[in-house]
């Protein structure tokens, strides 16, 4: 049989994509392309906003109307949060956030009988981490490790908590085991990844922490990259900057989620910080990590929003001199506190905000890109682009180009020479 996957939302929803692709392929099928002929599409989706559920609905109607032979199977965020929706648009099978391997068995079956199938459980009521294959489509040079799964958080305007239920990690060991698979396959980075990866291990209650597992990681791979996801400044102290200064693999980037500047909005957001709190951690990572890339999420447009409140954002991210934001007016989400708050902002102020937010951001990274010239960076070159150019990653994921051939998967001393494009060109050196 022939399937083929639609994945919308975050990065670990890309993550288990691949690894329902390599579950189906350990089971004699083969993986298409979406707009190929197959026996059975899966989408994957988001429920993040009320965004991302228009979208979802959208794929799997067209995906519907363009296949109305094959076995149209959905899964993921919304499916989990909203079934009664998904089951109005004629879908064969629907499944949620959990129980992957039971979904595929769920969609051959399908395949083979026509009749629809369903299959949901509660998330809140979650307790073991469900394990996947790791790993990466085979033309990567990084790989995605899923260490954890849900949140335990509540911000006012997430739906997550309810789609993906409560934390739960990956046993330390099996987590290095998989680790040390992703080294044997050639991989030359790995990235971190899970819904709230900071609170690794709260589960187990033994007193192992993020900070534990990654060390654990940059041991078992030495040689490799270590990249971490976003991280909830709070994780951020003197002990996990200490501890893990020393590993010449861990990538010195961290992406820090914010959200806002402003303190009043940090507690209409129901964030667990405040921004003395967050700057603490920005100066905790410049001080161990020096030249560190620091990254992170910003809302504009949050219900009730002030002008100051906007102004005070901004000024707190200059302050913090950002390496990258990426810039979300803020969208509504039904089922959340903050869709019924007051002081709902228009789209068209969202809109404006986030223009004012983003030429911040643009400011900010051009500076931090500015200030590499000069330097010598081991790049991790990815793919080609153009006739003459290969393009890929320093570890503090500033994007790189250089002439050359040939040269995926290759890590090579770089000198920067100047600002290019969406980052920055420079010379191999001999």
């Amino acid at each position: 049989m022939k399937f083929a996957f639609y994945t919308l939302g975050c990065k670990v929803n890309q993550y288990e994509t691949q690894a329902m692709e390599q579950k189906l392929r350990s089971m004699g099928h083969t993986i298409g392309h979406f707009e190929e002929v197959c026996d059975g599409y899966i989408i994957n989706t988001c429920t993040v906003t009320a965004v991302a559920d228009k979208k979802n609905r959208a794929v799997i109607r067209r995906c519907r109307r363009q296949n109305p032979q094959a076995v149209v199977g959905v899964c993921g965020c919304y499916a989990q949060v909203s079934p009664e929706d998904i089951r109005a648009m004629e879908v064969d099978v629907i499944s949620g956030s959990a129980q992957r391997e039971a979904f595929l068995d769920m969609m051959v079956d399908a395949v083979s009988d026509r009749h629809r199938r369903e299959h949901l459980d509660e998330a809140l009521k979650r307790r073991a981490f469900e394990v996947l294959p790791a790993g990466g489509l085979e033309q990567r040079t990084r790989a995605m490790l899923k260490v954890q799964d849900g949140c335990n958080n509540f911000c006012s305007y997430c739906i997550i908590p309810y789609a993906r239920g409560p934390v739960r990690s990956a046993p330390l060991q099996e987590v290095l085991t998989q680790a040390g698979s992703l080294r044997e396959a050639g991989y030359r980075e790995v990235v971190i990844t899970g819904i709230e990866i900071a609170s690794w291990g709260w589960d187990f209650k033994n007193g192992e922490d993020l900070t534990d597992l990654i060390e654990a990681l940059c041991r078992e791979l030495e040689g490799v990259r270590v990249r971490l996801g976003s991280l909830e400044p709070r994780i951020i102290t003197e002990e996990f900057c200490r501890r893990l200064s020393g590993f010449s693999n861990l990538c010195p980037q961290f992406h820090l989620s914010l959200q806002s500047g402003s303190d009043t909005v940090l507690r209409r957001m129901r964030r667990k910080y405040d921004s003395a709190r967050y700057y603490e951690s920005v100066e905790l990572l410049n001080r161990y990590f020096p030249g560190c890339a620091i990254t992170t999420d910003l809302i504009v447009g949050f219900p009730g929003e002030t002008e100051q409140e906007l102004e005070d954002s901004l000024a707190f991210a200059r302050r913090c001199r950002f390496a990258a934001m990426h810039i979300f007016p803020y969208s509504r989400r039904p089922g959340t506190p903050a869709d019924a708050m007051p002081g709902q902002l228009s789209k068209q102020e969202k809109e404006s905000r986030s223009a004012r937010a983003v030429t911040v951001a643009k400011a900010l990274e051009q500076d931090y890109l500015q200030a590499l010239v000069g330097t010598v960076q081991e790049v991790l070159f990815e793919e080609p682009a153009g006739e003459s150019l290969f393009t890929g990653h320093a570890p503090n994921y500033a994007k790189i180009y250089a002439n050359g051939r040939e040269l995926h998967n290759q890590i090579r001393r770089v000198k920067v020479m100047e600002l290019y494009e969406d980052g920055l060109l420079g010379e191999i050196e001999p």
